[in-house]
């Protein structure tokens, strides 16, 4: 019997890559090559690039050519490039690392498995030439599910494995297959977006907006939740824009519940709100629905009317403010994260002096901060009145300084608070590593955890209550309440 052909998948960049990612791991898996976890034991290492911003290009590189430094010294054979950076440079991104064996875009997903043997067989199949995705579904968001099926869309698989893969028992299983253990996944709710902010150029290589059906997101919870997972986080580019082409714009706030009571999930989180599309019943949804966090990911990227404008968005500090104010009424308690671009061209003294302002008053409790750098195609790379890069840098520090006082603020806030918090890990005596996990407010990755002060009694996957006794920076301390863990036979189980 020949040895099976074996395949690892690095990921870089967003959730939504790691949900592509298992989506590339199903296929191939379905057609019966062997997932491996290290790509020095795999024949084939595919690197799931991002294309975001110049860091996360420059990373994804980084782990092509780490890649490729493992031919000659084991058993991978070939480098292959999947994702945002090869879908958006194709050819050019070839040329530009011949250490690639292979750049290939979004519509060869459907075929992985034949080009990655076609490549493992020593053959070529030629990069990508890169397009406007927006242009290949119809401008019409009502049109686009009929014209859908045509286009490839990563994260959004059909339902059922071919026979014999799927079970024969149970949830019907996605197009999918889990890369770790983690009691958190995230499920695509949505591709795409509609909206042109001139400083991003993602709409461009993902395409239009378009949502997944609820039943298939349905679907894959349950499977998901078959499989150990306990909190599922909804991931698209624009969350607030879901079920716009499927005729109903509030269709999130029917399906949050439904998702809120499948059998095992302890917890629902959306994430990527476009603060100009929240509204009153959504905001609802969000705070008063068991097991949907109270959890608001902002996109706000600024608050001085004229740099917002500039960037085609919409808002001001006070009607930000007053947002987070409606939010607050309801969930005293809720998370509310951003991200935000200082140096943007024509960016004033004063409008980083309200952007501060917004940051000061705003109590959030997790700031991403960037500094503007011109991204291909976009309108903000024509813009004439850049600002030095010494600027950027110079604002970009400072205002990242007020950020980490900020958010450290607001976890002292918390102290004496209760959280119900599940459990990620257990830690390491032997490194002193203290076991930790999230509560509501903290999102995986981005945001801060909770670092409990002792691990007994505690179970991966578990959710527990626990008080906020201490911080460290972001992150909480918190002890765990009696009652809310288990016996020492359930955890050494």
């Amino acid at each position: 019997m020949p040895e099976r052909r074996t395949v690892a998948l690095v990921t870089l960049g967003c959730a939504r890559n790691e949900v592509d990612s298992e989506e590339l791991a199903g296929r191939l898996e379905a057609d019966g090559w062997h997932l491996v976890e290290d790509a020095e034991n795999a024949d084939v290492a595919v690197v799931n690039t991002c294309g975001f911003v110049e860091a996360a290009k420059k990373d994804s590189v980084d782990a092509l050519l780490e890649a490729n430094d493992l031919k000659g010294h084991g058993r991978t054979q070939a480098v292959v490039a999947v994702g945002c950076m090869a879908e958006r440079y194709g050819k050019e991104l070839a040329e530009a690392l011949p250490e690639a064996d292979g750049v290939l875009g979004f519509d060869d997903y459907a075929d992985i498995s034949d080009r990655l043997q076609t490549i493992l067989n020593g053959g070529i199949h030629a990069a990508h030439t890169p397009r406007d995705r927006r242009k290949l579904l119809p401008i019409s968001p009502a049109e686009r599910q009929s014209a859908g099926a045509e286009v490839a869309l990563p994260g959004h698989g059909p339902a059922d494995l071919p026979e014999g893969v799927a079970p024969e028992s149970g949830p019907r299983a996605p197009l999918r297959r889990r890369l770790d253990g983690s009691p958190v996944a995230s499920v695509k709710l949505a591709s795409g977006c509609d909206r042109r902010c001139s400083f991003c150029a993602i709409p461009s290589f993902r395409g239009s907006f378009i949502s997944r059906r609820p039943s298939d997101v349905l679907g894959e919870t349950r499977w998901l939740a078959e499989q150990g997972v306990k909190e599922v986080m909804l991931v698209s580019e624009n969350n607030t824009s879901y079920g716009k082409d499927l005729g109903d714009i509030r269709l999130l706030e029917t399906l949050l519940p439904e998702l809120a009571e499948v059998d095992g999930i302890e917890r629902v989180r959306v994430s990527y709100l476009q603060p100009a599309e929240m509204r009153p019943g959504l905001i609802d949804v969000l705070t008063s629905t068991p097991k949907v966090a109270p959890y608001f990911d902002l996109s706000f990227q600024h608050s001085a009317p004229g740099v917002l404008r500039a960037m085609r968005r919409f808002g001001s500090t006070d009607q930000f403010l007053e947002l987070l104010d409606r939010i607050r009424s309801k969930a005293p308690q809720a998370g509310v994260r951003s991200n935000f671009i200082v140096g943007f061209p024509g960016e004033t003294a004063e409008d980083l002096a309200e952007l501060e302002r917004f940051l000061t008053a705003a109590r959030l409790d997790a700031i991403g901060v960037f500094g503007y750098s011109d991204e291909d195609g976009t309108e903000a790379a024509t813009y004439e009145d850049k600002l030095a890069e010494d600027v950027v840098a110079e604002r970009l520090a400072r205002v990242s300084r007020l950020a980490e006082e900020l958010v450290s603020q607001r976890a002292e806030e918390r102290v004496g608070e209760t959280l119900n918090v599940l459990v990620e890990s257990l830690g390491s005596a032997d490194e002193d590593e203290p076991a930790y996990g999230r509560a509501e407010h903290q999102a995986p990755e981005t945001d801060g955890q909770v670092l409990f002060t002792s691990g007994a009694g505690l179970v991966v996957g578990r959710m527990v209550e626990a008080k906020v006794v201490g911080t460290e920076g972001v992150d909480l301390v918190a002890e765990p309440l009696p009652g809310s863990t288990v016996c020492p036979e359930e955890a050494a189980r």
